[in-house]
């Protein structure tokens, strides 16, 4: 794990816009096209709101999410509704958009159809995730039903989840597919993270799943 430790949160947001254009652009130097996952919540809106407007090939771009609520884009819970309002737009509106919620009750009936739509953008060629206090990433929530299958070396691409207090059910990358990124990105903001991130690095997956992308991740971290 490397720590990149930032004196402001804006100076943090612009400088990991920047690192993420640069790895995008070096894997569409060595690919015909790249993918790029992200997480929700409001955390990297900033850097959505920078990367939307920096010069790079999009249209070569396919960006997809760590994991998203089951609700419709009209929900204020929709992760991909902020990603559309905060990232797909400006230059970054020319990037490919794989939703991972589709019109059906619950997210079982359609992983099949969105894992095969992921299919050829796997591995991840830049990966950027968040943490909670609780050092869950994606929807990785300790405690969750089925959160040995999705840290399972053979786990499936995509892992229907429920958890105490995630609200609705939720749909997440594995953790082997997350963990396979080519470059990994962490962003963090204060001082409960930090202490949180520490905590993790001894604990077991279990208990703090975030561990399971330590390895090779650079965290972006500031107070």
């Amino acid at each position: 794990m490397k720590l990149v430790e930032y004196p402001d949160r804006e100076l943090m947001m612009f400088s990991l816009a920047d690192v993420l254009a640069s790895d995008l652009a070096s894997a569409l130097r060595m690919n015909e096209r790249a993918s790029f996952c992200v997480p929700g919540g409001t955390t990297p809106g900033p850097v959505f709101d920078v990367l939307s407007g920096l010069k790079l090939d999009w249209e070569r771009v396919t960006v997809f999410l760590n994991d998203e609520r089951w609700v419709p884009e009209t929900s204020e819970r929709s992760n991909a509704r902020l990603l559309k309002s905060r990232l797909l737009v400006g230059r970054a509106a020319k990037a490919r958009f794989i939703p991972f919620w589709a019109d059906v009750p619950e997210p079982e009936f359609a992983l099949g159809n969105i894992a095969s739509a992921l299919a050829e953008h796997l591995p991840i060629s830049v990966l950027l995730v968040g943490m909670g206090v609780d050092m869950h990433t994606a929807s990785l929530f300790p405690g969750a039903d089925r959160l040995a299958q999705a840290l399972s070396p053979d786990a499936p691409v995509l892992v229907p989840m429920r958890a105490p207090g995630a609200g609705e059910p939720r749909v997440t990358l594995s953790a082997r597919v997350l963990a396979d990124a080519m470059s990994i990105h962490l962003l963090i903001t204060g001082e409960d993270k930090r202490a949180a991130l520490d905590r993790a690095q001894s604990l077991p997956p279990e208990e703090a799943p975030v561990r399971t992308l330590l390895g090779n991740a650079t965290v972006h971290w500031a107070a």
